[in-house]
């Protein structure tokens, strides 16, 4: 975008918008160029809307301008999701941040995209409710942010992610209309378009109103830490646990080097000796959490656990987590920056992915430490590295490939909550055929035919609209077109 298109543009958002709403200097676009990872792009305009009015117009002016759309919230997204490329035009939805109405009946809330994750809790705790889904930057994260990229957490291991807890949606598509999908109905009719939309990334419309869902805080819980002197020992420890027939609320791994970097953050008191620990929590009726707790300690012990601590109070159970939810910050006591994928494999292949981590990072000489959502095979290997030592950035990219195909190999999927955006996009064939792109690429071009709602994002090239087809004598019998 040239400096007077962005001039003569700019003019048409403050038509609609306050001025100080509308940003087009150098270092302010520079700013909305990057989200979380490592991706920086190029950013034409920044607008910031405050009502779903203001949102309809200014996507009405973008689609005449021809100007593509890029949604973005707190930005703390880690696939580049929320990178604008080509100039694009970045709608930030960080000031519709009210939360709208709370219905302790149902129990459900309609909040705007802005919220932020954990303002969600805080506001309904005296209601003895929480919002379960708790990605580790909760008190960051845009819960707009969250149904975008279908966002996890600890607790989604028992409570589910992001999908399983909003309920209806209102969404602006790429001509400014105004849709509502589902709601806090049971069965609302018609097609699960709430469903389509949760995971799309921002490629099918920007959200302006959430309808999420808030669940009873447990009358229990009971938080444990146990060490290992081997990752092979705390990962099947991992398995062992679900084997005997307890889904904890939670169950998360750090080796040994996150640790470290933890331990000098926190001061959570964790064993930095350990080569991993383990932390699990059970939640429910006072005499469940007694029975589970006691069976997760005697599974531990039968898999090589050298300590089981039991977190004694409130205090201490907030401390260990405070611990695990600081782990990606502490990487900075390590290296400016890190890089990560968070592909999810079967827990039956924990051990030998982690092996392969560890063979990926000695190969490349890179430091690379590990914490993830043990439960459900959702790995976060983060390299860190600096940036500005270009050999080190090539070398960290292909150790990020050599992942990625690690995780794949033994039947694993590309994210578990962090979404495809920039970063996987080019890896979707690993996951996905010919056939399975091309419907993804049907369904996003029924809502955005002319590609302008965040485009080169998650579907790599060739599959977008218009740009794979598949011919019906290649389909599989019984398949829909």
């Amino acid at each position: 975008m040239g400096t007077a298109t962005a001039t003569a543009s700019a003019a048409r958002f403050r038509a609609l918008l306050d001025s100080e709403r509308v940003m087009e200097h150098p270092l302010e676009r520079a700013i909305y160029a990057r989200d979380g990872s490592i991706t920086e792009g190029k950013c034409g305009l920044v607008v910031l809307p405050q009502t779903r009015e203001e949102v309809s117009a200014c996507v009405r002016v973008a689609a005449e301008l021809g100007l593509a759309i890029v949604p973005r919230g707190s930005g703390t997204g880690l696939a580049g999701g929320a990178v604008p490329f080509d100039d694009a035009v970045v709608v930030s939805l960080a000031r519709m941040n009210r939360i709208l109405d709370i219905d302790p009946d149902v129990p459900c809330a309609w909040v705007e995209p802005g919220v932020l994750n954990l303002d969600i809790s805080t506001a309904v705790a005296d209601l003895d409710l929480h919002y379960a889904p708790d990605p580790s930057s909760q008190a960051a994260c845009s819960i707009g942010g969250n149904v975008a990229t279908n966002s996890g957490g600890p607790h989604c291991l028992a409570y589910g992610v992001t999908a399983q807890h909003i309920m209806g949606l209102e969404m602006v598509t790429a001509d400014g209309s105004v849709l509502e999908l589902g709601g806090p109905a049971p069965d609302p009719p018609g097609f699960d378009l709430r469903g389509l939309s949760v995971g799309g990334e921002g490629t099918l419309g920007l959200v302006t109103k959430v309808c999420v869902r808030l669940t009873r805080n447990p009358p229990a819980v009971r938080t444990m830490l146990l060490d290992f002197d081997s990752v092979a020992e705390g990962a099947a420890t991992v398995g062992a646990i679900v084997a005997a027939g307890v889904v904890p609320a939670a169950m998360e791994m750090m080796d040994q080097k996150m640790n470290i970097a933890v331990e000098a953050f926190v001061g959570a008191g964790l064993p930095v000796d350990a080569a991993t620990v383990l932390l699990v929590e059970v939640d429910g009726t006072p005499a469940q959490i007694a029975a589970e707790a006691e069976l997760v300690q005697r599974v531990g012990r039968e898999h090589g656990a050298r300590e089981v601590r039991v977190a004694a109070d409130e205090t201490e159970r907030q401390l260990l987590w405070k611990a695990r939810k600081s782990a990606f910050g502490a990487v900075a006591r390590v290296a400016p920056n890190y890089y990560l994928h968070d592909c999810v494999v079967p827990r039956t292949h924990l051990v030998d992915v982690l092996e392969e981590i560890g063979a990926i990072a000695e190969r490349h000489d890179l430091v690379i430490m590990n914490v993830f959502h043990a439960g459900d095979g959702n790995l976060h290997p983060l390299i860190a590295f600096d940036r500005r030592d270009s050999d080190q950035v090539d070398r960290v990219y292909e150790a990020g490939r050599e992942i990625i195909a690690a995780c794949m190999a033994v039947g694993g999927v590309l994210s578990g909550e962090h979404g495809i955006g920039v970063e996987k996009r080019d890896f979707m064939p690993l996951q996905f055929g010919e056939i399975d792109l091309a419907a993804q690429a049907d369904a996003r071009c029924a809502f955005d035919p002319d590609g302008l709602m965040n485009p080169l994002k998650v579907l790599p090239a060739g599959s977008r609209c218009g740009e794979l087809t598949v011919a019906p004598d290649s389909l599989p019998p019984g398949t829909w077109l």
